[in-house]
């Protein structure tokens, strides 16, 4: 009963699996957002992977955007994005 209630104390929590389109990063992020992104996708909770297109142009045009866990996300701007994809992490 202890080992029970124990491991739903400290249940692990899932991994995050995010898919970048590469022109899109290309388009949004400069150096220090670069840093920013990169600090983030060190995190062992995330899984990433960047595609060379993802196949949605008029969204990649207007803002960045993320595939996280099969449903898009974007932000007026890469921090915006940014801190969407940390609380998506949450």
């Amino acid at each position: 009963m202890m080992k029970t209630f124990l491991s739903k104390m400290f249940t692990k929590k899932e991994k995050v699996q995010i898919e970048f389109c590469q022109n899109n990063l290309d388009r949004y992020l400069n150096e220090q957002t670069i840093a920013e992104y990169g600090k983030f996708l060190a995190n062992p909770r995330v899984q990433y992977k960047e595609y060379e297109c993802l196949s949605e142009c008029k969204l990649c045009k207007e803002v960045p955007y993320a595939k996280v866990n099969g449903q898009f996300m974007h932000g007026k701007d890469s921090h915006d994005l940014l801190n969407q994809l940390q609380e998506a992490l949450k």
